[in-house]
């Protein structure tokens, strides 16, 4: 970033300042004239799409040439079907219930006041992220349905990509007659940039942070504006001595093996002692199919060595325990009880989502009762905490923090409240 002159804004204040005027004028439109403009850049993806791939693939090839690891290229890769996809989901976005305006309670109070708490839009959200450019349209798509104006600064990886991408939203917003610095990239691709946008105190309202623990916790730990944590995603699968083993390997595999890359897959199996003689070695054979190697504890080795499993299996150091793979890996132990699978959770866990298989309602209940995660599976996948399996649309990010929002961030979510109090002459 190039020095300033004394007395000069920086980029990313001048960018902040703009988006605070842009929030200014998008808290009162309608619903109408904002699912307008998400349907016009619905419209707008599909038509430059080539022009997004074309752009992508720059980024790709950097990431590819600089050794980036085959999760991470996934995650930051874009293909026809993908903008198609993201297009269709911002066109869901627009049909959603618009949050802002619902009053969420309301009364007559004894000395005739009448009072509602109504929603309304959080002003300029910042998003910072890494190489995921479908959050741009993600982000962009939920802050407008909800009233928000957004800056969003990914990584510098993903710069073409996103680019192209907010080139696209912001004409397309534009000409459907919203202010266009609705919308606008971060200035900048330095750490710099990162820096200036946490410290905008007053001009930003709110930051989500969505990566690695690293940024995370960077953005957590050094930001002056309030900051909404999205975490990352130790989640574990907890197999109880009642499960039923077929359902038990299919929900593994899939919490596992379906999109490694992903905060809500699986990364760590925790087995009942009791079963785990049976069900080890079919889980293993099943992971094994699905190119997943497993770094298991002591137990966990010597039924796989028993058993002859054609499984990768390594043993399992200490780190192993509270890592997010993002890859075909996950870690696994023989538990005491479903206590001890809860204790272990309690250690390791990031919050997110963890999930148990049994077929013994006290067990069920008992594990949801003490686990204390955004979400808690029982009989299912980890890979459904996700907005748009919820039933919200796309979603702006899975908090696993306690204040203001939990768990996958819908609309509703990226608002506020306030109190509305009409009188007739009231005085106090």
């Amino acid at each position: 970033m190039d020095a300033l002159t004394p007395g000069e804004e920086s980029p990313v204040t001048r960018a902040a300042t703009r988006a605070k005027a842009a929030a200014a004028e998008l808290a009162p439109l309608p619903r109408a004239a904002k699912d307008a403009a998400l349907l016009a850049i619905s419209e707008a993806l599909r038509s430059r799409a080539a022009d997004i791939v074309a752009a992508n693939a720059d980024d790709v090839a950097r990431a590819a040439d600089a050794g980036t690891s085959p999760a991470i290229i996934d995650r930051l890769t874009l293909t026809a079907e993908r903008v198609e996809a993201i297009a269709a989901d911002v066109a869901h976005v627009a049909g959603l219930p618009d949050p802002v305006g619902e009053v969420l309670r309301g009364s007559t109070l004894p000395n005739g006041l009448e009072l509602r708490q109504v929603r309304v839009p959080l002003g300029v959200v910042g998003i910072i992220y890494e190489a995921r450019p479908n959050v741009t349209v993600d982000a962009a798509a939920l802050c407008l349905k909800s009233g928000n104006a957004v800056l969003l600064r990914g990584s510098s990886s993903a710069y073409s990509s996103n680019a192209a991408l907010v080139e696209v939203l912001r004409e397309a917003v534009e000409g459907a007659g919203l202010p266009a610095d609705a919308v606008q990239l971060v200035p900048g691709e330095s750490r710099d940039s990162v820096t200036e946008l946490m410290r905008a105190r007053g001009l930003v309202d709110v930051l989500i942070p969505r990566g690695g623990a690293s940024l995370i916790r960077t953005v957590v730990e050094g930001s002056t504006v309030p900051v909404i944590e999205t975490g990352t995603g130790n989640c574990h699968v907890y197999v109880d001595a009642d499960a039923d083993l077929d359902m038990a390997v299919d929900i593994l595999v899939n919490s596992k093996a379906q999109r490694p890359s992903v905060c809500n897959a699986a990364e760590t199996l925790l087995v009942h002692r009791d079963i785990a003689d049976r069900f080890l070695p079919r889980a293993l054979d099943a992971l094994a199919d699905a190119d997943v190697t497993v770094h298991g504890d002591p137990r966990v080795l010597a039924v796989a060595k028993e058993s002859g499993t054609k499984a990768s299996v390594v043993a399992a150091t200490a780190e192993d325990w509270e890592t997010e793979y993002l890859s075909y890996d996950i870690a696994a132990a023989v538990v005491e009880s479903l206590d001890a699978a809860v204790a272990h959770i309690r250690q390791w866990s990031s919050g997110h989502t963890e999930a148990i298989v049994t077929a013994s309602q006290p067990a069920a209940r008992r594990f949801t009762r003490l686990v204390d995660a955004a979400a808690v599976m029982v009989n299912a996948s980890t890979r459904f905490t996700d907005g748009g399996q919820f039933g919200f649309g796309a979603e702006i990010g899975i908090s696993t923090q306690k204040l203001h929002a939990r768990g996958p961030m819908g609309l509703p979510e990226l608002t506020s409240t306030k109190y509305v109090v009409t009188g007739d002459g009231h005085i106090r």
